[in-house]
């Protein structure tokens, strides 16, 4: 039978408190060990090789992706699948980190002497600093914990959330050694939003050659509605003789030209046209395109090449479309 609902919330608050103090344990941890594992992987020339099994390779396996997307290449081989093949994975150049709570897990002691014999640094979590793997390892982080969140100390959750941590830690400071930086996470996330926000260009998103609306400075505002009505974007280009950007229309200069009645059919989209108006070139992040928009409460932006000559456009639709908003 459920009990009440308050015991939900009580046993939710001690699984809370008792993982804090796990945490709050790491602190002091993190000394002449934590900068000798940070040291051993900067220097490795190759991959950073990480196992754990159970639930230790689940976080072991997080670990590996931490670091593979902050600027340190990394994968996660399972001990289990490495004694039968795998472990020819790990080469020369290779550092490994290996996760054990215990320290004495069988399928990661087994491949402790194939480690040695290729002479690549092992960076051990553990939560026994007297265990075989601690022993063995050239660095061996203590990640043990008072107790584990499980009422009968059995089930990995404190000793689990420890270890996550710890890496966490491992691979935070190997990002600021390497000066990895918002460009580089980009190129390894791409089709994330920061990825589209920091690689994604005008030129990838903006309308060219038919599609870009464009009228000339005698062309009665009847006229450029039906060229914005054609192509769709809320505005239309106004180009001089020389086709260069005179000015741009859009929705808010047609909403004030009713408000003073204007003549639609004879009065000159020069007349009543923003004169310039903001614009951007081609190469620029569609993210500064965004800016631009949001910093001056507009929602179309006109791209010009060297000579002011309109050679795209783009609203804040294509913005969205392409997952920079």
């Amino acid at each position: 039978m459920v009990k009440d609902s308050y015991n939900f919330i009580a046993l939710g608050k001690a699984v809370v408190r008792i993982e804090q103090d796990a945490i709050s344990l790491l602190s002091d941890r993190i000394n002449h060990h934590f900068a000798k594992a940070c040291e051993l992987l900067l220097s490795c020339k190759g991959r950073i090789v990480v196992i754990g099994m159970g639930k230790s390779g689940h976080i072991g396996n997080k670990i590996a992706a931490t670091l593979a997307s902050t600027g340190s290449p990394a994968f996660f081989v399972h001990p289990g699948e490495a004694s039968h093949g795998d472990l020819g994975m790990i080469t020369s150049q290779d550092a490994v980190i290996a996760l054990s709570n215990s320290g004495e897990t069988s399928e990661i002691t087994s491949l402790l002497p194939v480690i040695k014999r290729l002479k690549v640094p092992l960076i051990s979590l553990t939560g026994n600093p007297t265990s075989s793997l601690a022993n063995f390892a050239d660095v061996n982080l203590d990640t043990s914990v008072k107790k584990e969140a499980c009422p009968m100390n059995l089930a990995p959750t404190a000793s689990t959330t420890a270890a996550l941590v710890t890496g966490d830690a491992l691979a935070v400071a190997l990002l600021e050694a390497k000066g990895f930086t918002e460009n580089d996470f980009a190129l390894s996330h791409p089709g994330g939003s920061l990825g589209r926000r920091l690689l994604l260009k005008v030129d990838d998103v903006m309308h060219t050659g038919d599609e870009i609306p464009i009228v000339g400075e005698q062309t009665t505002i009847g006229d450029a509605l039906l060229e914005m009505t054609n192509k769709r974007l809320g505005m239309t280009c106004v180009v001089d003789k020389s086709g260069r950007l005179s000015g741009i229309f859009t929705d808010g200069d047609l909403r004030r030209s009713l408000a003073k009645r204007v003549d639609l059919n004879s009065t000159e989209i020069s007349k009543a046209m923003t004169v310039n108006g903001k614009t951007i070139v081609a190469d620029k992040l569609a993210a500064e395109a965004l800016q631009i928009m949001e910093e001056n409460a507009i929602g179309a932006l006109v791209i010009v090449d060297q000579n002011h000559k309109p050679i795209g456009a783009l609203n804040m639709y294509d913005l969205l479309k392409a997952g920079v908003v």
